[in-house]
């Protein structure tokens, strides 16, 4: 089941790999500055970015860095995300590298800091990939993890939950801040910082980037339409005309590291 879900994912992103690449969404935020102030590269540092999709990530700290492996399941984002990297020109330090974030290829102890932004919700076993995340991870290690945050209200969850797996059959599970720092003090890891930031999504340009077709974007806009106050309020969701013009959700960012001794 585990090989099926996964093919599914590497079949979705190969064949979405495009638009990730070039949506500005990904390519700059105030997410990637937070990032850099809490990590604080140095150029003796040696970064793994985990399920790198369009490789922004990846880009935007390799000059402050001694070299970046880039990561991900599917093998036509990487393509895309070296292409990407490859036409911003300027960096030369960074490898590309097909991988499960839940059984990296890597030896223990190989990297300094690890990145892994907008990706965990399609996980199917966060907590593995965590693990896997401290074993890769050398004593003092770094780690930024960046994912859309699910709201405690359970009117709420349930439906960013449904309009996910709408969206993108991929969606698995996002999570609350209390559920991320559990697993991640499980793990073995310090939690130092947790930040929300908000994101704003332009509904059609969302929608579409996943695949949608028509009906499935007019489907997806009547869910959003029809949803209760309590749904209305928390994602602040603009209309004109009866048509979704954008909404905002909320990412959380947790800063955490890897204890020099354990």
């Amino acid at each position: 089941m585990k090989n099926d879900f996964k093919n599914k994912v590497r079949e979705q992103f190969g064949r979405t790999a495009e638009g990730y690449v070039k949506d500005p969404g990904f390519a700059q935020g105030n997410d990637l500055a937070e990032a850099d102030r809490l990590l604080k590269p140095t150029p003796e540092d040696i970064l793994l970015d985990v399920a790198c999709g369009g490789g922004h990530t990846a880009l935007y700290f390799a000059p402050k860095v001694r070299s970046v492996v880039a990561s991900d399941l599917t093998m036509q984002m990487l393509k895309k995300a070296q292409e990407y990297i490859s036409e911003e020109g300027g960096v030369e330090n960074v490898t590309f590298r097909e991988a499960d974030a839940e059984d990296l290829p890597f030896p223990a102890g190989a990297f300094t800091l690890l990145t892994c932004r907008i990706a965990p919700h399609h996980f199917q076993d966060v907590p593995r990939a965590i693990r896997e995340f401290f074993r890769v991870l050398r004593r003092g290690g770094r780690m930024v993890i960046i994912d859309t945050l699910l709201p405690d209200d359970p009117e709420v969850a349930l439906f960013y939950q449904t309009m996910e797996k709408m969206r993108d059959p991929t969606h698995v599970q996002a999570y609350t801040r209390s559920q991320w720092v559990q697993m991640l003090e499980e793990a073995g890891f310090t939690v130092h910082e947790t930040l929300t930031i908000p994101k704003t999504h332009d509904f059609p340009v969302w929608a579409k980037r996943a695949g949608l077709g028509r009906t499935g974007v007019q489907q997806l806009n009547k869910f959003f339409i029809d949803a209760p106050a309590s749904v209305h309020n928390y994602f602040q969701i603009e209309t004109f005309a009866g048509e979704v013009e954008c909404y905002t959700d909320q990412k959380i960012l947790l800063y955490a590291t890897r204890p020099d001794k354990k």
